[in-house]
């Protein structure tokens, strides 16, 4: 009888199983749809696009759109801009907010609990309401059409603060206080024994915040002006939309090289995305 009831719950675990894997499945290729229809867009041929008709693959892929785009200096300016911004915003962010986050946990001082009410009330304000404020301080030190003009009001992060401090909350003391009976401070304690091990938390909200650097549109529409000097991406590929041209085998083509550093880095850190956001604590 035993025997028999382990076979049943085998076998109700295994349909269970492909049950999972169908759904997954399924859902995966609705999620690929959009994917898809920008891929096929970007080979399709002006009359295919404008066609009312269905086809699955363009019949004369245009392949040749790919060299075209590279060959506009403009498009790698954009791409070396958004890189350049991706990487030195996300990656000093994340510096500050956790030298921020580890200050508010572990270093003693009365200003701690304000400063940290103070991060909660900037969480809850919008952040369309500092467009303006950030704008006019930018315009004031020259930084119209500049990359300094694109990072620096973009450095602090009071959601990744918060995320830290919950982090470091929850983390061991005694790792910690092995390294102060060497006679290591705050600043060698946090960079030698600390912040390495918030390496895979850390890796999560990179990949949040290179993905929002990069898809950045508002700001850097902006502060980048009518020069190409700060132009990203974003800023390139609404220029194939003008009142009286409409380039959508352009757009699509540029939207889809432009979506590859994305994907990359995304496949490469996904795997930290829930442990890191799970590691903060928070409960959903």
């Amino acid at each position: 009888m035993t025997a028999q009831l382990h076979i049943v719950g085998q076998r109700r675990s295994s349909a269970g199983r492909v049950l999972r894997y169908a759904v997954a499945s399924v859902l995966a290729l609705i999620f690929l749809i959009p994917f898809y229809a920008m891929v096929k867009t970007a080979l399709s041929t002006n009359d295919e696009i404008y066609s009312q008709d269905f086809v699955f693959w363009p019949s004369d892929p245009q392949w040749q759109r790919i060299p075209e785009l590279f060959a506009d200096p403009r498009y790698r300016d954009a791409l070396m801009n958004s890189a350049i911004m991706a990487v030195v915003s996300t990656s000093l962010s994340i510096l500050i907010a956790s030298l921020a986050g580890y200050a508010l946990v572990r270093i003693p001082n009365r200003a701690a609990k304000p400063m940290f009410t103070l991060v909660i009330v900037v969480l809850l304000v919008p952040a369309t309401t500092a467009f303006v404020p950030n704008f006019i301080i930018v315009a004031s030190l020259g930084w119209i059409g500049t990359l300094q003009g694109l990072i620096v009001p973009g450095l602090f992060s009071a959601f990744n603060v918060f995320l830290f401090r919950q982090f470091y909350v929850n983390f061991p003391r005694e790792i910690e206080e092995a390294a102060y009976i060497d006679g290591a401070g705050f600043f060698r304690t946090f960079f030698r024994v600390v912040f390495p091990n918030t390496l895979p938390f850390a890796s999560a909200l990179t990949v949040l915040g290179l993905i929002g650097s990069w898809n950045a549109f508002l700001w850097p529409l902006v502060v980048a002006g009518d020069g190409q000097n700060a132009m990203t991406v974003q800023i390139y590929l609404s220029s194939f939309l003008t009142a009286q041209t409409f380039d959508y085998g352009g757009l699509f083509m540029a939207a889809t090289m432009s979506l590859i550093p994305v994907l990359l880095v995304f496949f490469v850190l996904q795997r930290y995305l829930v442990a890191g956001i799970a590691a903060t604590g928070l409960k959903g």
